[in-house]
């Protein structure tokens, strides 16, 4: 799973990607900071089992601190986004490519206003407008894909009787679209089978829809330290009637919490609404951590950066963490590893989709499942839970 970072130029997208990753990267107040992506992995972080079962953790493929689990998730930032995208403007084609196997994107737009369209500073520019015109870019560059050898693919679909939904999957299969995915929009807008009977109003209505399932999008709503309460509000508000998930943000903060952590200055969790001193500071430095709990983390209760990720895999791609183990009673693996891994899936998912996850031949080979919470045996029909703790049963080879 791979979440993008995305937003025009100069918005603090690089710093958000930096601060949710701690990769150091190029950050500048001027356009097209970012060219190359940058790539690193950043932290959901939910409840731990163990703080409600009193176990001790050994984790093997996440991290666990203070009750919560911090499970690895690929990030990536790419190079700022500028109107007419989709037709090459700015670093538009680099910025859509790089962004083909994104399951969500997250979009930092400047709550000031203080940025235009172009990532330059100005007086005020509405960045209601930004929502907007990242939504058509992504549109327009899908439809462009989508479109190339649209009437002959389309023939070809009904000539030959072809499935419609795997079809166009494996025409925009480069994009990461899934069959589910095609059949979703399809049938949310009512369109028939017969490809060649679409008009280019259900072509574009179709891909905005997909956009939509297949590239979520949630809204870091930056600066929000300098902006007003009335400004976070009307950008809140917005959001929602475009059924936005809109989040205030404030990417240096949470930069300078994490640097000051790494530092051994701090203890802070991302997302804490607080932090802890552990040694002294020069003035400087407990002036400015001054400031962000005064500024960020009192008003609004975090910096928001982990809360905007939290969201994107739990809220937006309604995923669920899930642990499998071995042993039902002592929780561990085949080494006595207590909760050593952790899986990221679906809501809905089942026993089986668990066991495909661990490993294909456990998947092929299911038999049945016990609730470690419950010891009770559960089957292919079972939908898992947050948290759920599955030992999974499958024939001997």
């Amino acid at each position: 799973m791979e979440i993008g970072v995305v937003g025009k130029p100069n918005v603090g997208k690089s710093t958000f990607f930096s601060a949710a990753t701690l990769v150091d990267v190029d950050i500048a107040n001027y356009p097209f900071t970012t060219i190359e992506a940058n790539v690193g992995v950043t932290y959901a972080i939910a409840e731990h089992p163990c703080r409600e079962l009193g176990c001790k953790p050994n984790p093997q493929n996440y991290e666990y601190r203070d009750g919560k689990a911090l499970i690895p998730i690929k990030m990536i930032d790419v190079a700022g986004l500028v109107p007419g995208a989709h037709e090459g403007r700015g670093l538009g084609n680099k910025f859509l490519d790089d962004l083909r196997m994104a399951s969500a994107l997250i979009h930092v737009v400047d709550a000031t206003g203080k940025t235009d369209a172009e990532g330059q500073p100005t007086d005020y520019h509405d960045p209601v407008e930004d929502i907007e015109f990242l939504e058509r870019e992504i549109d327009y560059w899908i439809l462009g894909i989508l479109k190339k050898g649209w009437e002959k693919f389309a023939k070809r679909v009904k000539i030959q009787g072809i499935k419609l939904e795997g079809a166009i999957a494996d025409h925009l299969s480069g994009i990461g679209v899934r069959e589910e995915d095609v059949w979703e929009a399809v049938h949310r807008l009512g369109l028939g089978s017969d490809p060649t009977k679409w008009t280019d109003e259900d072509l574009f209505a179709f891909v905005r829809e997909l956009r939509r399932i297949n590239k979520p999008i949630i809204i870091a709503a930056n600066k929000a330290d300098a902006a007003s309460d009335d400004e976070i509000e009307r950008l809140k508000k917005e959001g929602e009637k475009r059924d936005y998930i809109v989040i205030p943000t404030s990417a240096v903060a949470e930069l300078t919490l994490r640097k000051a952590a790494k530092a051994g200055f701090i203890d802070y969790i991302p997302g804490s609404s607080g932090f802890k001193v552990l040694k002294k500071m020069s003035p400087k430095q407990e002036k400015a951590l001054q400031l962000i709990k005064e500024r960020v983390l009192n008003r609004f209760g975090s910096t928001g950066v982990q809360e905007v990720i939290n969201r994107a895999v739990f809220d937006l791609l309604n995923l669920i963490p899930v642990y499998p183990v071995q042993d039902e009673h002592k929780l561990t693996d085949q080494f006595g590893n207590v909760l050593p891994h952790v899986y990221l899936l679906p809501r809905g998912s089942t026993p089986r989709d668990l066991a495909y996850k661990v490993h294909t031949d456990l998947g092929r080979t299911f038999l049945y499942a016990v609730n470690a919470r419950t010891h009770r045996r559960v089957g292919e029909d079972y939908r898992l839970e947050s948290n759920d703790i599955i030992k999974i049963v499958a024939t001997a080879k």
